[in-house]
Formats: C-alpha cells, structure tokens, sequence
C-alpha cells in the first residue's frame, strides 16, 4: 500500500479506505444492476447464492491470516522499545553505584544513543530505511567503557556485570526494532486481500440484482466489512509509521527520568542487597 496513506493519521486514513470502499461497492452496484435488464439477468438468476458463503469464508482467512502477522510484529514492536528502554534505565541506576565522573560518562552516552535514536533512527524506520549496518556508537561507547571500569570495591563489583547485561539486551532490542521496521504487507497479500473482497461484492450484487434496495443494502454492509478490515491491517502494517506507530517516548523518559528540575543530573539512588 502507499506510503501516503499509511502516514496518515488513522482518522484520515479511514476516511479514505471507507470513501474508496463505497465508490467500489457503488460501482459494482451501477454496473450489475444495468446488466440485470439486459440478456445477462438470466444469467445473475441462475448464480446459487450458496456461493456467497465459501466467498465470505475466504475473505474472512485471508484478512485474519495477515491481521494475526501483522498484529504479532506490532507487539513485538512495542517490547522491543519498551526492553530497550528498560534496559537503559537499569543502566542510569547501576551507574549511581561508581564515582560521579564515571556516572556522568555513562549518563551522557546513554543520552546521546536516545537522542540519535529518536532524531535519526525514528524517522529512517517509519520509511523503511533504517538497517543493521549503523553502528550504534553511543551504545558501544557505553559497553566498552563499562568493560573498563576496574571496580573499587564490592557494591561496583556487583554493578559492573548488571550493566554490561544491560548495555547487551538493549543492543539486541535496538537490533530487534530496526528488523521490526522492515516488516510490512507485501503487494501480493494487499492484491489477494482486495481481490477477494471484489469478487464477493459481484456476488453479492450478482445474488440481489432482482431487488434493488436488497443488493444496495448488503453490498453497503459487506463494503463496510471490508473498508474496516483494510483499516486495521493498513494503521497496524507497518509498527513504526504512520499516526498509530510506536514512538521513542519510552526512550525519552529514560533521559527526562535522570534529570533534576533544575536539568542537572538527579542523585539516584542505589541498595545493593
């Protein structure tokens, strides 16, 4: 699908899939109705309306089949951010446990990896552009400098391999996200999708066309079956794009989480137990 449309915001989104559904479904209804007084009305009599059911049934697998997949990378979208903002955070807690030069170093890396990642990588996955290949220099910085810390005593001693845990799993969950902005629906799924939802409306107008009123009402809420269908495989299809997206504000409250109300660094506090 267009990426026009699935940056827009979901109410601009759905007005569109709607008003594009409707004219279709209209469309359809123009053309079968002028058809049933001609010599093809004999031939819409003699279609079993036993037809509409297998027809139904395969729109209804092919939507929820799609729907399931792109609800799954949707969730894992958000675990993704909300580990790697987890992460981070217990990174900001365990660096309270080393002297205050130390902290500050750690701090400031872990704010520049979220800054680049809300200013640079946000915006290169919601076009489908970001890749494993941007090195996350930040985030590595962190790692080998608290590889390097040698702990003074028994409470950074404790600390040092937290965080190197920590510093790993938000790496995986970086890498994770960015796979995630790569997913989306394929053309071939779109066509199927739609394909499939055209044909059962001719049926459905093919089944009524000797009633009017019958085959303007079920083609209206079929085409509305179908208008929400696309709706939310299209406002969930790609996690990182778009007005429904997920958004780096888990990571934000990492670095606002840190600071005093004065901006400064905030004293955090640390229990070894």
């Amino acid at each position: 699908m267009s990426d026009w449309l699935l940056n827009l915001p979901v109410s601009g989104m759905a007005s569109i899939v709607f008003l594009a559904t409707y004219l279709i479904a209209g469309g359809v209804y123009l053309v079968v109705t002028k058809l049933a007084v001609t010599e093809w009305a004999r031939a819409f009599k003699a279609v079993s309306p036993g037809i509409l059911s297998p027809l139904g049934i395969l729109f209804a697998l092919l939507v929820g089949f799609i729907a399931v997949e792109v609800w799954n990378n949707f969730d894992k979208a958000k675990t993704a951010v909300a580990a790697e903002a987890s992460a981070l955070r217990a990174v900001v807690l365990l660096a309270g446990t080393f002297p205050q030069e130390q902290k500050a170093h750690l701090s400031g890396l872990i704010n520049r990896h979220i800054e680049v990642a809300v200013n640079e990588e946000w915006p290169e996955m919601a076009q489908q552009r970001a890749t494993l290949s941007a090195f996350p220099t930040a985030l590595m910085g962190a790692l080998d400098y608290a590889l390097a810390i040698k702990p003074a005593d028994d409470s950074e001693r404790t600390a040092q391999p937290e965080m190197v845990r920590a510093l790993n799993t938000a790496l995986e969950a970086r890498r994770q996200r960015i796979v995630i902005s790569e997913s989306t629906v394929g053309a071939v799924k779109w066509i199927g999708i739609l394909l499939q939802g055209l044909c059962t409306l001719v049926a459905i107008a093919m089944v009524h066309s000797d009633n009017r009123r019958a085959c303007a009402m079920t083609l209206a809420l079929f085409a509305t079956g179908i208008a929400l269908s696309v709706l939310l495989i299209a406002a969930y299809s790609r996690p990182f794009t778009g007005g429904n997206s997920v958004g780096p504000q888990l990571l934000q409250q990492v670095i606002a989480s840190e600071r005093g109300p004065t901006g400064g660094i905030a004293p955090i506090p640390f229990e070894v137990r």
